[in-house]
This record gives structure tokens, C-alpha cells and sequence, in this order.
């Protein structure tokens, strides 16, 4: 608990997690109404566009999150680098 409170520990790489899962799921359900929503039933293109945005959106979702995540690891071999020259 102490390395929360002052910072010697990181808790943002734990919400990336979080908020990739979320971001995975957003995609889905905005491809899944994109598919089966609105008027005219389901046709092709609709299909199609809905099912690129899921993958896109997963995708998107996944690069983003990574490149977060590679910030966080950076800042932890940088802070070994640090504690091993001290």
C-alpha cells in the first residue's frame, strides 16, 4: 500500500489493462449495431462495415494500448538503470 501512496509503484499499466478490455468491448457493440442496427435490415455493406469495425476497432484499440504500456516500461528500465549507476 505504501508504494501506492508514494508513487514508488506504477498503477496506470494495471487501468491500460482495464481500459483495453473496455475499448474491446466498445468495439464490438458499436460493430454489432453498425451490422444489425437501423433500417433495411442487414445487407451486405452494412455487414461488411460493422465488421470492419471490429476488427479496426480492436486493432486501433490493441496499438494504443501498447504503445501506453511501452511508455510505463520504459520509465521502469530507465529506473533500474538509475538504481544500479546510484
Amino acid at each position: 500500500m505504501r508504494n501506492l501512496f508514494f508513487f514508488d509503484a506504477m498503477l496506470t499499466p494495471k487501468i491500460i489493462t482495464f481500459v483495453y478490455w473496455l475499448l474491446l468491448l466498445f468495439a464490438v457493440v458499436v460493430g454489432l449495431g453498425s451490422m444489425f442496427g437501423g433500417y433495411g435490415g442487414v445487407t451486405f455493406g452494412k455487414f461488411l462495415m460493422g465488421f470492419g469495425i471490429i476488427v479496426g476497432g480492436a486493432v486501433g484499440a490493441r496499438i494504443w494500448c501498447e504503445l501506453s504500456i511501452v511508455l510505463f516500461k520504459i520509465h521502469e528500465n530507465i529506473k533500474k538503470v538509475a538504481d544500479k549507476q546510484a
